[in-house]
């Protein structure tokens, strides 16, 4: 009987540690909760401190509203850091600076470009040379005006003052007379003047000219060259790309320097 005496005791010793264990398990949970309510505390502060920035006045320095009235984009969400809102409205200021400077830089740029182009175009204006040009009839046909601004002109240094001027009469006619069905211009343009036997002078009405190029044609031929065509600047509107130009067949339209417009022949020219 004696010998079961220490077994009883032992046995009697087993709840003890069984009902330490669930006050462990309560410390544990009561730190658990704690930590819980510190976290939940720093959350309302962070809460607190966003809807303070959102109560902001208008004109409070850092608000988004303050700069314009014009819609702006949603907000952060509450939950958002404050340093987190800051950055991203700083970020977004930034852009819409470096955005506004990039728009004015291409504003510049094309503004300098179309400036460029136009004292190129002013600085230059479109002219015949008389050495290429083949008398085709296309200056007559082909200018954007109803009535070409290409005209003849006449270097008077050159002329011979022939009495039958191949470029006033047909050059090669059925009878060579002064008979009017001999005359070459189809529109009158060319003015016969007596001065004194045998010469004649001849000048050329611009507005009846229609710059066909018959008479430089004839002048050439038999003659000594003193008519041919020229772009007049009182008329020519200097259009950037010629359409008489463009359709010229020896390549005689060139661009020259305004402060030289025309490409003249012989002592005394002008295409005045």
């Amino acid at each position: 009987m004696s010998e079961e005496a220490p077994t009883s005791a032992g046995e009697n010793q087993r709840p003890a540690g069984d009902n330490q264990r669930p006050d462990r398990e309560n410390q544990r949970d009561d730190r658990e909760n704690q930590r819980d309510d510190r976290e939940n505390q720093r959350d309302a502060g962070e809460n607190q401190r966003d809807a303070g920035e959102r109560r902001r006045p208008a004109g409070s320095v850092g608000h988004p509203a303050q700069h314009s009235s014009v819609n702006e984009p949603p907000l952060p969400s509450a939950s958002l850091p404050a340093a987190q809102f800051s950055r991203h409205a700083i970020s977004r200021r930034e852009l819409l600076k470096s955005g506004a400077r990039g728009a004015s830089l291409l504003g510049f740029g094309a503004a300098a470009g179309f400036l460029s182009g136009r004292e190129s175009k002013d600085a230059t204006r479109w002219q015949i040379d008389p050495n290429q040009c083949i008398q085709c009839g296309r200056c007559a046909t082909d200018c954007v005006l109803e009535v070409s601004a290409v005209k003849c002109v006449h270097s008077y240094g050159m002329c011979g003052y022939c009495k039958l001027c191949t470029g006033y009469f047909e050059p090669e006619p059925i009878n060579l007379d002064e008979g009017a069905e001999n005359q070459l211009c189809p529109t009158g343009a060319i003015k016969r003047e007596f001065i004194e036997d045998p010469y004649y002078e001849y000048s050329i009405n611009k507005e009846l000219c229609v710059g066909c190029g018959k008479c430089v044609k004839g002048c050439n031929m038999f003659g000594n060259g003193s008519l041919y065509l020229q772009v007049c600047h009182d008329r020519c509107i200097n259009c950037n790309i010629c359409s008489i130009a463009t359709a010229c067949p020896a390549q005689a339209f060139h661009q020259v320097p305004l402060t030289k417009p025309y490409l003249l022949r012989g002592k005394g020219a002008s295409a005045k």
